[in-house]
């Protein structure tokens, strides 16, 4: 039976962190070979907001090293830079020549991202939707993996399709949201009450994935806990809640398991031992990332292989568009 394709975005914009890892990346790495997966680093999405063009190659590559190192493998799955693939930005174009400025307006990220300088927000930030239309129907991706910032997003995209498609006969394949499995929601080491992010400026609010051993023990040690010394799963105490939240993904043990290892013990001894088994999960991967960026070529040979098994999928999805638009 033909595995149904899935479609996965990440923008090379932060570095990936803690949060990442265990919120979407281990899922992605073991459930690769049940799908035929295409993760898609956007960074066409990253410069709806002004990038250096030195810093945004720079996370590109880190980003594709660190997610190859993390076990997306390049034989499964196809892990490519979205610029790379020109039929992107084409099919963005060809769409929003059918997306009317109604949907757009409705659209709430823009106005989250723009916030009060909405007058002054490029126009691909307000048109990033569409783009994201694009990315998906150019692959006739059957999922993908939505959170709630991206549902509105998708339902743009199958609104468009069908709308193609009800003028111009069977185009485009409409996809379906994908519920990703429930991953750990880390919250940020400074702020337990919000989720680590990549936007975060805070010193220590993010443990990232290429942090050395003394800088994990470090942002550990600086973790936002309480006045109490109770170590418990209680969500009425965040930061500790976060802490025991991190060790219980990472090991596996219950919760009566934990609080039985931690009887008696203090928040100091929590944090220490939570950095502890962060070092040794991330060790190998990190050791990997190394062996891959001892040879600047081995990122991008990785990229262009991937780039070069999915540019005929894309290239015939626009090739059918434009028969049809009569283009070309």
């Amino acid at each position: 039976m033909t595995k149904q394709r899935v479609l996965s975005g990440i923008q090379p914009t932060g570095s990936l962190h803690l949060g990442n890892y265990l919120g979407a990346i281990k899922n992605w790495v073991s459930a690769q070979k049940n799908y035929d997966n295409l993760f898609c680093i956007v960074d066409l999405h990253a410069i709806t907001i002004p990038e250096n063009a030195k810093g945004l190659n720079k996370r590109t590559r880190e980003t594709a090293g660190i997610l190859f190192a993390a076990g997306i493998d390049p034989n499964v799955s196809s892990l490519f830079v979205q610029s790379q693939i020109s039929a992107h930005s084409e099919l963005a174009w060809i769409l929003n020549c059918f997306i009317p400025m109604g949907w757009m307006k409705r659209m709430t990220q823009f106005k989250d991202k723009a916030g009060e300088e909405r007058e002054s927000a490029s126009v691909g930030l307000f048109d990033y939707p569409a783009l994201m239309a694009a990315d998906i129907l150019v692959y006739d991706a059957d999922l993908v993996p939505v959170g709630e910032d991206q549902k509105q997003h998708l339902e743009l995209t199958r609104d468009v399709a069908e709308r193609f498609n009800n003028m111009y006969g069977e185009t485009f394949k409409i996809p379906n949201p994908s519920i990703p499995p429930v991953g750990a929601r880390i919250m940020s080491l400074d702020n337990p009450t919000q989720k680590m992010s990549k936007s975060d400026q805070g010193k220590n609010q993010t443990i990232n994935l290429l942090d050395s051993p003394d800088e994990i023990r470090s942002k550990f040690r600086k973790a936002t806990t309480d006045s109490d010394r109770l170590i418990t799963f209680d969500k009425q105490k965040p930061g500790v809640f976060n802490l025991l939240t991190i060790y219980q993904v990472l090991t596996g043990q219950t919760e009566s398991e934990i609080l039985v290892s931690f009887d008696g013990k203090g928040y100091g001894d929590l944090k220490e031992v939570v950095a502890e088994v962060v070092i040794s999960e991330l060790e190998p991967l990190q050791q990997k990332y190394r062996d891959l960026t001892e040879d600047s070529r081995t990122i991008d040979t990785l990229l262009q292989q991937s780039a070069d098994l999915v540019k005929p999928i894309a290239d015939d999805t626009l090739s059918r568009v434009k028969h049809k638009l009569g283009l070309g």
